[in-house]
């Protein structure tokens, strides 16, 4: 008794997925269609010129334990005007592989320089500015993977009369 109450609707079961996978429709394959060749028309390289925004832009942020900072000041004599770029240190001091300065001064003058390992604080690096308030200094850090990040975007102004 109990072998026909199992044994029933397990046929039963069976012959309903046969029919049902017997009776469902075959896919279609697509039909390729004749493909025309085209012609394209050789273009020649244009030379652009890239320029560099005047404005500062955002700065990268570093993971904590690669974090340095650097400042940068102007020594505000109207003589012999510098802009001061100072390594300030941090915890990724000694794991940072150096950083890249690059200095735009109002006249289009653009200056550039490095601090590689070893590092200490209060290293800096001077450079020629102008009397004007548009010099920008620019500062990267160098990770450990040798990718750049910027950690300093800023005009640096010849005098400060706020302070």
């Amino acid at each position: 008794m109990m072998l026909r109450l199992v044994l029933g609707p397990a046929i039963l079961l069976v012959l309903i997925l046969a029919v049902a996978g017997c009776t469902q429709p075959v896919g279609l394959s697509p039909v390729p269609s004749p493909v025309s060749p085209t012609m394209t028309p050789f273009l020649a390289p244009v030379q652009t010129q890239t320029i560099d925004s005047v404005t500062p832009g955002p700065t990268g942020v570093m993971p904590d334990y690669w974090a340095v900072e650097a400042q940068a000041q102007s020594n505000g004599q109207a003589i012999n005007p510098k802009i001061i770029v100072t390594f300030r240190g941090g915890m990724g001091m000694d794991l940072i592989q150096g950083l890249n300065i690059k200095v735009t001064r109002s006249d289009g003058v653009v200056e550039t320089g490095q601090m590689i390992q070893p590092l200490s604080v209060g290293e800096s690096l001077m450079f020629d500015a102008t009397t004007g308030y548009q010099d920008r200094a620019e500062v990267w850090a160098i990770s450990p993977q040798g990718d750049e990040v910027k950690i300093l975007d800023q005009y640096v102004a010849f005098r400060s009369y706020n302070t």
